[in-house]
């Protein structure tokens, strides 16, 4: 893999600022931020009014944690403008969930909040070992989805050239990587591995790809597979973390010069880890739920929002910006089965030590009695399909994750390609059990 460090002369000063002077920024920008919510969002101002503060409170930083959270259920709430703080005529983009899960949640950008967010994802992008004038291949899902156009608008301020190819027809992302020779590539790490799955198909070597880095979010992954990743395409492989309550893809990156966690744009986006039953804020180091302020945006505030993602915050290395560890699982993905906890990462670190296994899983919870049972399908890898090799890939599977993680589960191993493959944010969970 290439050098790809960008030169020190291609940083914004914040970047390397002193701590002292970060955090004399985020005071200035909180007390704005939350002093706009205020005044402008009904519900900001119920919800500050119920919990007896005012914005004239924040005399700190460590004040903000006399300020209620904002959940996606209050989202949900007002939706779909409630929660803007400019007249809709002043809002240049909306973007929104899936709501697949319910009611969608709304936000909004002003034309400002569009140039901030360009300049958060061209620093992402630049951590990343991108410079002006390099080939981008963008296969983020464009639309109302923010990752696609998200990634497109620090592209442009960063000065890149983008294919915006979007996600799916997965032989043409292929076809177009060999023929444009781009640098870089921008996707899911689950989509990744379709199109090494297409590489194979078409006979071809993806060492021998142009690309150089892939930048991936939008979906928890593991250290194993950044491994697998980098090994596969002979590329650097690192971490962009984003939600769209917060701003969407860019709020935080790995420099690819250390890989050792994602550095927060804490000039716009103030961090907390809480601790996610009490609530209680947590010190540095320690592990819980990532929890955001915005500092800058107009259109969209965001108040303490708790994201349910679990991380912990972590010293500045290649940036004097904190870093917060790559996440390693959902509150609300965590399945609790006879009573151990257990994240769809730690089925995929294991699973990665098998290699007869393929890099493809789902997990599907049933509960056929009284008990929860869970089930691991995965396939196998190219030239292990024997039935005499799968049932060997499978023992060991299923004895490592009764191993290291505590459960017993049955595992599947079906035919290469027989997992269904993502085209953007991988299905992990397939929960058939009653709903009580």
């Amino acid at each position: 893999m290439k050098d790809l460090t960008p030169p020190k002369d291609s940083l914004n000063p914040i970047e390397i600022a002193s701590r002292d002077e970060i955090a004399a920024l985020q005071l200035e920008r909180m007390k704005w931020s939350l002093r706009h919510a205020y005044e402008n969002v009904a519900h900001y101002k119920a919800a500050f009014d119920a919990k007896g503060v005012h914005p004239d409170d924040l005399k700190t930083l460590a004040d903000l944690a006399k300020f209620p959270f904002t959940t996606k259920l209050d989202l949900r709430a007002n939706y779909p403008f409630g929660m803007f703080a400019v007249p809709r005529e002043q809002v240049a983009r909306i973007h929104a969930s899936s709501g697949t899960t319910g009611q969608p949640t709304v936000v909004g950008y002003t034309e400002r909040d569009l140039k901030v967010w360009g300049e958060v994802v061209a620093r992402s992008l630049r951590a990343s070992g991108l410079k002006p004038g390099d080939l981008l291949h963008n296969a983020y899902g464009y639309g109302l989805f923010t990752g696609g156009l998200g990634i497109h608008l620090g592209a442009d301020a960063l000065g890149l050239t983008t294919v915006p190819i979007s996600g799916g027809m997965t032989q043409r992302q292929v076809r177009l990587i060999e023929d444009f020779r781009p640098k870089g590539i921008t996707v899911t790490p689950s989509y990744a591995l379709s199109i090494l799955d297409e590489y194979a198909a078409q006979g071809l070597d993806p060492r021998q790809s142009p690309l150089q880095v892939g930048i991936f979010g939008a979906e928890p992954w593991t250290n194993a597979m950044r491994r697998e990743i980098e090994d596969a395409f002979d590329m650097h492989a690192v971490d962009i973390y984003g939600l769209s309550e917060v701003m969407g893809p860019g709020v935080a990156n790995e420099c690819v010069e250390t890989k050792d966690g994602l550095h927060i744009w804490e000039d716009h986006f103030y961090p907390e880890i809480i601790d996610p039953v009490t609530g209680e804020v947590l010190p540095d180091g320690e592990m819980g739920e990532l929890v955001f302020t915005s500092l800058s945006k107009e259109a969209f505030p965001i108040i303490r929002y708790r994201t349910r993602d679990l991380t912990r915050l972590l010293p500045g290395t290649a940036r004097s910006m904190r870093r917060m560890e790559k996440i390693t699982g959902r509150s609300d993905d965590m399945i609790i089965l006879r009573g151990v906890n257990v994240f769809p990462t730690q089925i995929e670190e294991q699973l990665m030590e098998v290699k007869a296994l393929a890099p493809h899983f789902q997990i599907e919870l049933s509960r056929p009695d009284r008990m929860d049972q869970m089930r691991i399908l995965t396939e196998a890898a190219q030239g292990s399909e024997a039935v005499e090799a799968r049932a060997v890939a499978a023992k060991d599977l299923a004895h490592r994750i009764k191993s290291i993680i505590g459960i017993s589960v049955k595992v599947d191993v079906a035919d290469p390609g027989g997992v269904e493959r993502s085209q953007g944010k991988a299905v992990r969970i397939l929960d058939k059990r009653p709903k009580d």
